[in-house]
This record gives C-alpha cells, structure tokens and sequence, in this order.
C-alpha cells in the first residue's frame, strides 16, 4: 500500500487500510517527532482561508522533519489580487515545491488543484466540504482514547450542516461500525448526502436537538461551534449561536471512558471550566495533529 506521490482531497481518497496505514506510522513520530528525513524537500501552504491551528500544525511537522516551508497565509498578497487564474498559480507554485497543502474557501478548489499540480496535493479544507487531514488526527486521538475504533457509540454536537470535520470523519468511521448521535438545531442538520453514506454503510444514527438526551451513552462526544463565516444572514446566526454550551456539571454521570474532542478554534461552545476535566481531550487532540501529518506527508514524499 504505498502513498507515495497521492494526493488526499476526499478521505476517501484512502481505503481502511491505508488510513490506518498513516496512524500506525503517526504512533512512530509521536515517541519521536524531531527527525531529519524531509531536509530535501520544500512544501508549499496555501492557506487562502483564515487558519491557525491546520496551518501551524503542518509548518511544525515540516520543521521538525527537516523540510523547508514555502507559503501564502493572505490571499491579498498573492497574485490572485492581480487578477492570475487560480489554475495558473497552482502550476506555478507546483514548480517551485514537492508537495502543496492547500485551504480554499470554495468546495472542490482542492480536487482542481489535484488535477492540475505536477506534484502531490494535500486538502487542508476546502469550503464546507472535507478536511481529511482533521479526520486522520481524529481517528488517531480516538484510538489514543478508546483503545479502538469500531463498536463506539460516537455524538457530533453544533454545525453539521458546514462542519467539514464533521462531514469527513463521519465517513471514516463508518469503516469501523459505529452508531452515531447527531445533535444540532434544525437548521444545521447533517446533509443528506452523509446520511446516505451512512445507510448504505448500513451504520446507525440518531438525530436530537437536546445534548443531554445523549451525553450519558457516548464514548465520543465531538462539540463544534456555530461558524459565523457560513451565514450568508448575520440574523440566523445570532438565532442559533449559542444553542449548545458544554459545561463541566454536565459530565457527572457520563461514562467513564467518554473523551470531549473539538476541531478548534473554541468559541463559547466549551465552558472554560471543563479544560480541568480529565475528560476533556481537545488540546492533546491538537498536538495529535502534528505526528499525523508527520506521518502522512512522509509517506506521500516517499521517505517512509
């Protein structure tokens, strides 16, 4: 199963096994994240949507591999503003690396550059689409948690309409046969378009509106926030911004195994009081991301 030279725009682009491929080797960087193994290598970051975490994570891998990072963090300084076609920049920036980690705000910007690139593609997300690299630092913090990813009883809480987080790791774990707990107002109910995946999976889900009607039976509890940046209408998100807020009492009588995750940044959907909870696992699931795309950036270069 070599990745070598692949580009991963849709989780999908990866079977079972070669998802679980990267997590065995991000278990590897995590005992050992300094090495030397990209000093020839230069990645190119892309990030024409605002990004802290996605973006750091990969420059941090990059670094701590040897690796040199070229990049753009403000669409107003690229050569977009005067007016270059986003094909032509693609091809362009593909000469000068090895590999390009690309977030884009329009969905599907990821696969064109995949197909236009002389070089491996990376989807670091892509409107309110996917974001796999998210899904493979997810799978691994829930492995690192539970012991395992099949059998779990897993709840996403918040935006499951936009939450491109939501939407990938969905799909992911629906290779290991988990029951699913969606809870979100109406209005961001999952798409019907994962639902589909789900049945013809043949997984279980539920819907709810209550967090409470769930919080008591999950292994998982993955909370998202509303994201103000896919309301079209600043009066809808006004409506439904504070529709859901974890707070520490509310962890009494939950299972003991249950782990708090979020693909951050944390609005007010997290009360700062459950960060002392041994439960909550958000941040170390943050650091996660760095051994993750550690792991899959060396085996797309081929150097593992």
């Amino acid at each position: 199963m070599s990745l070598k030279s692949r580009s991963l725009v849709s989780i999908n682009d990866f079977t079972k096994e070669e998802q679980l491929q990267v997590l065995e080797l991000a278990q590897s960087f995590e005992k050992n994240p300094v090495q030397d193994i990209l000093k020839e290598k230069v990645v190119a970051t892309l990030f024409f949507e605002p990004s802290t975490r996605t973006r750091l994570s990969f420059e941090s891998a990059v670094s701590r591999l040897g690796g040199k990072i070229i990049g753009v963090s403000d669409v107003t300084s690229s050569s977009l503003q005067k007016g270059e076609s986003f094909r032509d920049t693609i091809k362009t920036i593909s000469n000068y690396s090895d590999l390009i980690v690309i977030r884009h705000p329009k969905e599907g910007s990821a696969r064109f550059a995949s197909e236009v690139s002389s070089v491996p593609v990376i989807n670091a997300g892509d409107g309110a689409n996917q974001h796999p690299t998210q899904t493979l630092l997810d799978l691994f913090t829930i492995n690192q948690t539970q012991g395992k990813l099949d059998e779990l009883n897993v709840a996403f809480v918040g935006d499951l309409k936009y939450g491109r987080t939501v939407h990938s790791l969905v799909m992911a774990l629906c290779n290991f046969s988990c029951t699913f707990h969606f809870v979100s107002p109406v209005e961001l109910k999952l798409p019907d378009s994962v639902k589909f995946h789900i049945k013809e999976r043949k997984q279980k889900y539920f819907e709810y509106t209550k967090i409470e009607d769930v919080i008591k039976k999950v292994d998982i509890l993955y909370m998202t926030r509303i994201q103000k940046e896919r309301f079209s209408d600043p009066i809808e998100y006004e409506k439904i911004k504070n529709s859901y807020v974890l707070k520490n009492d509310m962890l009494e009588d939950t299972k003991e195994n249950l782990r708090i995750l979020h693909p951050m940044p944390r609005v007010n959907e997290i009360s700062e009081d459950v960060d002392d909870s041994i439960k909550a696992y958000y941040f170390q699931q943050a650091m996660n991301g760095v051994y993750v795309r550690q792991a899959l950036m060396s085996l797309i270069l081929g150097v593992k």
